[in-house]
């Protein structure tokens, strides 16, 4: 069965038709609601707090954190219209804003307390364009999500990935933005896995890279540190300086380039490789 970002962009695949069929199936209803509850939950919020619903669609999410008791506040992203629309006519609580997420978080710094993502975060991964790549796209969601976000805040994003590499691109996209990271599978090896990005701005130490003691229920979470590797692998090059035009100055280059959004040539044996002049 094909998978729906496969198919269309969102914004076109969430028709109108489609939008009304996501809102009313009792199935789809009931598995929002168990993610929503497993994203509070991973939260941990102690007192009503300013919640930022990325892929918000029509509302199903945020009826639940409206009736959370104490309720928290909340205010809704998404691409679709059409699902916007659903929510309006479902007269939801949350503040709604159309926009794409892969071009940034249109928000003022620490704006949020925490935010969630339900079954969304797997779309930023499809590019329509030659002029965008899935690294840019998550580059910036990333970014802009860590900066609406208040020091201390934290995020819980539910995503469905393709395979292994685009798990690690999603993860390791939003550690390069600043966030601690750890990644939840639940009923993992089945059909229903659900995977779990829990982000902490700060992080849960003052290196930011452990979150098991900050986010409770998170026993058995694989904690990423890699941004950590990556501070150590960075401190060790310290003072070497680089040849302009060698293998390691031109792959340097390219992950800059590409950290910017851009897209660039994949990397291959002939990377760097001089070439023999003929006369």
């Amino acid at each position: 069965m094909s998978r729906p970002e496969d198919i269309l962009p969102p914004d076109l695949f969430y028709n109108d038709t489609e939008s009304a069929k996501y809102t009313t199936s009792s199935r789809i209803q009931h598995i929002q609601a168990s993610m929503t509850h497993r994203a509070l939950d991973l939260l941990d919020l102690r007192h009503p707090s300013l919640i930022l619903d990325i892929g918000c669609g029509s509302g199903l999410s945020g009826s639940i954190l409206s009736a959370e008791a104490p309720p928290h506040t909340w205010i809704g992203l998404d691409i679709s219209a059409s699902m916007l629309a659903v929510a309006l006519e479902r007269d939801v609580e949350g503040d709604l804003f159309l926009a794409d997420a892969g071009q940034g978080v249109p928000f003022r710094p620490g704006t949020f307390d925490a935010a969630i993502s339900i079954s969304a975060l797997q779309w930023l991964c499809n590019v329509e364009s030659s002029e965008e790549s899935a690294g840019g796209r998550l580059k910036r969601f990333f970014d802009g999500l860590y900066a609406s976000l208040r020091r201390g805040g934290r995020a819980v994003c539910q995503f469905y990935p393709k395979n292994e590499v685009q798990r690690g691109m999603v993860s390791q996209a939003a550690i390069r933005a600043g966030f601690g990271a750890g990644l939840l599978i639940d009923d993992e090896g089945t059909k229903g896995a659900k995977t779990y990005l829990v982000l902490t701005v700060g992080g849960g130490d003052l290196n930011g890279g452990d979150i098991t003691g900050v986010v409770s229920g998170m026993e058995g979470v694989d904690v990423d540190d890699s941004r950590r590797r990556a501070q150590g692998r960075d401190r060790s090059k310290r003072g070497v300086v680089e040849k302009k035009g060698s293998k390691g100055w031109i792959m340097r280059k390219k992950e800059q380039m590409e950290a910017k959004g851009k897209v660039v040539k994949p990397n291959s044996k002939y990377t760097g490789r001089k070439r023999n002049i003929a006369f």
